[in-house]
């Protein structure tokens, strides 16, 4: 006869392949949503102004290179326009694009400037980034706003109303910490998009807020590394990297995720867009707007190449345990 984990072995490897995940779509207030192209290894066709990562799996370790904008993440072909101010809404997903799986830890959000250069050719390896806002448990409570996402909720960030106009990368990540008891167990899921802000503003960020990625994180960051329980005790969590840049710091960026209707229901945890907007259509408001750069060809195909290296795919150890482990013994337990 079969072991009852033989039998369950199904329904664990296809909720550990779930369990990871990207950002689906960017809606800005006013304007279109942008919307990115499903995690491959192959370079998908396509005006998307968020960077194609190769895997949703997630990545761990604080010097890995997928730190920077995602496994392998190509650049993207377009550049959003946008307008100091914007309030921005992430749309996680898991990779099969069901419901965001995951409800312990943060999301962070931060900003580079891609100088003169358009962001759709700039090597992001050297983007030097400084923090705009940052979501972790909410108030008084051992609750993380991340549970929300859960439900079809977004996180939230907002572009600093008097950031200096320019070409900028806005890389948004979710931490994972379910696994963080165990050094090296956070699950980084970082994702990039390019944009250039408009506007009249000067803010920009002094030296010392700017950070590197993979550099801004240590595997024992006390936001990173969780053996103590009481670390997520309301009000204990200690934010990784640096803190919120100051010309960013009045703009509610340590707020909830936002509201929506689209709630992801029944078993498909599927969600329909705020905005019927997308970022692979001409149309676009004066508020923010998509276009193609025009770039020569080698500029592309350099900007098309990867920025990081995936790593190996890994198990947890309880989940590799219960997997395997049933499997060998229902092996051993059919009868001839």
């Amino acid at each position: 006869m079969f072991s009852a984990s033989y039998i369950l072995l199904p329904l664990l490897l296809v909720s550990y392949v779930s369990a990871h995940g990207f950002v689906h779509e960017i809606s800005v207030e006013g304007g279109p949503t942008l919307t990115g192209a499903v995690p491959s290894d192959q370079r998908q066709k396509g005006n998307f102004a968020i960077r194609q990562i190769k895997s949703a799996f997630p990545n761990k370790g604080a010097k890995n290179p997928a730190l920077n904008c995602g496994p392998g993440a190509f650049a993207a072909s377009a550049v959003a326009t946008i307008q100091p101010g914007a309030k921005l809404s992430f749309d996680w997903r898991a990779a099969d694009l069901n419901a965001w799986p995951h409800d312990t830890g943060p999301s962070l959000t931060y900003l580079a400037s891609c100088g003169n250069t358009p962001c759709n050719e700039f090597d992001s390896t050297k983007a030097k980034w400084f923090k705009i806002g940052q979501q972790g448990q909410k108030p008084n409570s051992n609750k993380w706003f991340q549970g929300d996402l859960m439900k079809g909720a977004k996180a939230t960030a907002t572009i600093p109303s008097n950031i200096a106009p320019g070409n900028y990368l806005i890389r948004h990540e979710i931490i994972a910490l379910h696994l963080a008891i165990d050094k090296g167990g956070a699950e980084f899921y970082p994702a990039c998009a390019q944009v250039k802000i408009g506007g009249s503003g000067t803010g920009t960020p002094s030296a010392d807020e700017l950070v590197s990625f993979p550099g801004a994180y240590s595997d024992t960051d006390p936001g990173i590394f969780l053996p103590d329980n009481s670390q997520f005790s309301k009000g204990n969590y200690k934010f990784p990297g640096p803190a919120i840049a100051k010309l960013a710091a009045s703009n509610g960026n340590a707020g909830a995720p936002a509201d929506t209707t689209t709630k992801a229901s029944g078993t498909s945890g599927s969600a329909k867009p705020t905005s019927t907007k997308s970022a692979n259509s001409v149309g676009a408001t004066k508020a923010c707007k998509l276009r193609k750069s025009k770039t020569t060809k080698a500029a592309r195909e350099a900007a098309a190449a990867p920025t990081a290296e995936v790593y190996p795919r890994h198990m947890s150890r309880v989940m590799r345990r219960l997997a395997f482990d049933g499997l060998d013994a229902g092996a051993h337990q059919v009868s001839a």
